[in-house]
């Protein structure tokens, strides 16, 4: 018997998407096989694709990009119920070992055997199907697009932000006006923040971070006369050195900070800063137990994720897709694996 096959966008090299037909994966024990029906188009999808490589991670083999997904199970493996067969589901892209110290202590993004997908050498999500843990297929409302659904993911790294440091009644910066730095000024808003800035220089992402949720939007450089300082909660989306020495000296003595923007492995760092204003710097790598509530914000309409998509493409139109992600205009471009045109 042959074997089931699948379309799906493989990255041979840097700049080098190709459509081929690969074997579909079959569900593990405990997994479920989802039809995808919507994927985001994430930064670091396009910097895997510009240059093969994010950090520590090579691409070495053929790989599928794409973790910000939905859409419907479509086949179960051993010991997960039939019933949960056509569920409309949000996909969490990870797979944990369950049996470390850190996944039995709940923080199951810092296992050392995790799978990501998308994250070499495990496939992703820009494919007609693909296999997941059944806990990390998340049911979705039957209101809620996939589109909605799929947006779940980078809304979900703004709340593992949140739940980092204390927000409510609080004063909050915000570094970042992309997507992430967008939902996470939302998310603390819907938090009970007292007040939440965002510092952007592109004024269209200043302006949607308002509609959004946050109190003001301003460039970087107009940080200091516009809004003041004494913040007590600095949260990076940005990842760029001057965005993050400038949040930093915009908090009060013993206030907090969440750096999770990517972009440089080293920066210069004011040590005497954080040292004599006694500053908390918090990383944050992922995320753990958010989507139940990433999904209950987005069906209540607490956080409008639809203003955020800018475009819709196919599995054709990806490698477009990945050169147009850093034009000031584009937020989220949305990928349909099954559509066939671009």
């Amino acid at each position: 018997m042959t074997a089931a096959t699948m379309r799906a966008s493989l990255l041979l090299a840097p700049e080098d998407l190709q459509i081929r037909d690969v074997p579909r994966p079959e569900p593990r024990p405990g997994d479920v096989l989802v039809q995808i029906e919507q994927v985001g188009l994430c930064g670091s999808d396009v910097h895997f694709f510009q240059h093969g490589r994010v950090g520590s991670l090579v691409v070495t083999d053929p790989l599928i990009l794409g973790h910000e997904a939905a859409g419907v199970i479509s086949a179960v493996g051993p010991g997960v119920a039939t019933g949960r067969l056509g569920e409309r589901v949000a996909i969490e892209p990870q797979r944990h070992c369950r049996e470390c110290s850190f996944c039995l202590d709940g923080r199951y993004n810092l296992c050392e055997e995790m799978e990501f997908a998308s994250a070499p050498p495990v496939h992703g999500a820009f494919a007609e199907y693909m296999a997941v843990p059944a806990m990390f297929a998340h049911p979705i409302p039957e209101a809620m697009t996939f589109e909605q659904a799929a947006l779940a993911e980078p809304l979900s790294v703004g709340l593992a932000a949140v739940r980092k440091v204390p927000v409510t009644e609080n004063r909050v910066l915000v570094a970042g006006g992309g997507p992430i730095g967008v939902l996470t000024a939302a998310v603390a808003r819907a938090h009970g923040a007292r007040e939440v800035v965002l510092t952007d220089p592109i004024p269209a992402r200043r302006e949607l971070a308002m509609k959004l949720g946050a109190s003001y939007a301003v460039g970087p450089d107009e940080l200091p006369d516009h809004v003041g300082r004494g913040f007590e909660v600095f949260i990076d989306t940005s990842g760029a050195p001057p965005a993050i020495d400038a949040g930093l000296h915009a908090l009060r003595p013993g206030a907090d900070a969440v750096l999770l923007g990517m972009g440089h492995d080293r920066i210069d760092l004011d040590l005497f800063r954080v040292q004599s204003y006694e500053l908390h710097l918090h990383g944050l790598f992922r995320y753990t137990r958010t989507w139940p509530s990433a999904i209950d914000l987005i069906a209540r309409g607490v956080v409008d994720v639809q203003p955020l998509i800018s475009d819709r493409t196919g599995l054709a139109g990806l490698p477009e897709a990945m050169r147009r992600n850093g034009d000031p205009d584009v937020m989220k471009i949305l990928v349909n694996p099954r559509r066939h045109d671009a």
